[in-house]
C-alpha cells in the first residue's frame, strides 16, 4: 500500500504525476477556512506534507501521528518549529539555490525602483499628472558607484553583491555571522560591524533569515544610524525589522526611501501606513515569483520527498551534512542509508536538500 502525501500547494500536471507514481496524494486546493478544515481532516493519514506559506505548529502537526517528512517549497524555514520536528524525528527539506538568482533580481529591482522613484513617477504618468518636464522635485538618485551594504552574506547576499559589484560598479560592504574570504576576494567586499555598515552604506539590504537572534534586529536605534540619503531594502523576512520604527524613519525622512518585499503581517493590511508613503516601494513577497523559478522550487520539493536516501542524523538528531542544491542530492544519496520510504526506525532529521547557510539549525546567517 502506498504512503499518503498531502499537498497544500498546486503542482504542475507533470510533477503531480511524478509524485503519484509513489504516493497516494491528497490535494488541498486553498488555505482558506474550508481548505484548512480539509487539511486537518487529512493529517491523521499523512506520511508526508508538501507545500508553502502555512505555519505548521505543534497543535496542527499533533494531528499527524504518522508524519515522516515535510517538503517545504521555500528556502526559509520560519514556518516550522525545528525543535518540535527534531523531537518527532520528522524530516524537513527546503528548496535552496533554485531561487537565489531570481530573489537577487528582485532585490536589485527594489534598489533601482526606490532610488529612481520608478513606481511613484509611473503612477504620476498613469494618473494624467505629467504635464511638463519633470524637475528636481521628482529627481531620484544614482545607483551606480554607490556603496552597497548587505546584512547576511549567504547565497542571496552573494548574488546581490555580484550584481552590484560587476553590474553597477558599487563598493560592497557586508555584515555576517562570519567573515567570507571568497566573497571579499571576488567582489572586493569589505566586512563591517553592523553599526559601521549602517553608517556607511548608501543602500542597506537585508538578506538574512528570521531567527530568534534576528527578529527585530533593525529598529529605531539602527535607523538612527543611517544617513538621510540611505535607502533601505528588505528581501528577507518582515519581522527582522521593527516596522513601526521604519515607518517613523521614512515619515520624518531620516532615510531617503525603502524597497520592501516582506512585512510584519502578510498580506500587508490595506490600512498600513506604508501604503501612504510615496518613498516606499512595496511588493507582495514576490522574491521568487517567476514561472521558471516557482516550477523549479516545486520540482525540487517533489524530488526531496521522493529522495531514496536523505541524510541520517547523529545521536542528537542534528543533520550531519548540508546539501546546497537539488543537483547535489545524488552524491548525498550514495552516502546515506535512511529513507522516507523505508521502514527502519533509525532516527532521521533534516534534510535531503538541506536547510543551507541561509537557514539551518546548524548554521544560520545571522549578524
Amino acid at each position: 500500500m502506498k504512503k499518503q502525501v498531502v499537498l497544500y500547494k498546486k503542482l504542475s500536471p507533470a510533477l503531480m504525476a511524478r509524485l503519484q507514481e509513489q504516493y497516494e496524494v491528497t490535494l488541498i486546493n486553498s488555505l482558506d477556512a474550508d481548505g484548512l478544515m480539509q487539511l486537518r481532516d487529512a493529517l491523521p493519514r499523512a506520511h508526508g506534507l508538501l507545500g508553502a506559506s502555512l505555519k505548521l505548529d505543534a497543535a496542527l502537526l499533533d494531528l499527524a501521528p504518522q508524519l515522516e517528512a515535510i517538503a517545504s517549497v521555500s528556502v526559509g524555514v520560519d514556518n516550522y518549529d525545528i525543535d518540535y520536528l527534531t523531537r518527532r524525528k520528522i524530516l524537513l527539506s527546503n528548496t535552496p539555490d533554485v531561487l537565489t538568482e531570481t530573489t537577487a533580481d528582485t532585490g536589485f529591482a527594489l534598489i533601482l525602483a526606490a532610488a529612481r522613484r520608478v513606481v511613484e513617477l509611473a503612477n504620476m504618468v498613469r494618473s494624467g499628472q505629467w504635464s511638463r518636464n519633470i524637475g528636481p522635485a521628482h529627481f531620484g538618485t544614482d545607483v551606480h558607484g554607490k556603496t552597497l551594504g548587505i546584512i547576511g552574506m549567504g547565497r542571496i547576499g552573494e548574488a546581490l553583491a555580484q550584481r552590484g559589484h560587476f553590474g553597477f560598479g558599487m563598493p560592497v560592504l557586508y555584515h555576517s555571522q562570519s567573515r567570507k574570504p571568497a566573497v571579499e576576494a571576488r567582489f572586493d567586499a569589505q566586512y563591517r560591524s553592523l553599526e559601521d555598515l549602517l553608517k556607511q552604506a548608501d543602500f542597506i539590504c537585508l538578506t538574512l533569515p528570521l531567527t530568534a537572534q534576528t527578529e527585530g534586529l533593525i529598529g529605531a536605534e539602527q535607523f538612527a544610524l543611517m544617513r538621510p540619503e540611505s535607502i533601505f531594502i528588505n528581501i528577507s523576512r518582515g519581522k527582522v525589522v521593527d516596522e513601526a520604527a521604519m515607518i517613523d524613519a521614512l515619515r520624518h525622512q531620516r532615510i531617503r526611501a525603502a524597497g520592501l518585499d516582506v512585512f510584519e503581517r502578510e498580506p500587508l493590511p490595506h490600512d498600513s501606513p506604508l501604503l501612504q508613503l510615496s518613498n516606499v516601494v512595496a511588493t507582495p513577497h514576490m522574491g521568487s515569483a517567476t514561472h521558471e523559478t516557482r516550477e523549479a522550487m516545486a520540482r525540487c520539493a517533489v524530488e526531496n520527498l521522493l529522495a531514496k536516501r536523505p541524510l541520517q542524523a547523529t545521536q542528537n538528531h542534528q543533520a550531519l551534512r548540508i546539501c546546497r542544491s537539488c543537483a547535489a542530492q545524488s552524491a548525498i544519496r550514495a552516502q546515506a542509508s535512511a529513507s522516507f520510504t523505508r521502514s527502519s526506525t533509525k532516527p532521521i532529521l533534516i534534510c535531503p536538500a538541506a536547510l543551507g547557510p541561509n537557514a539551518s539549525p546548524a548554521r544560520t546567517e545571522t549578524p
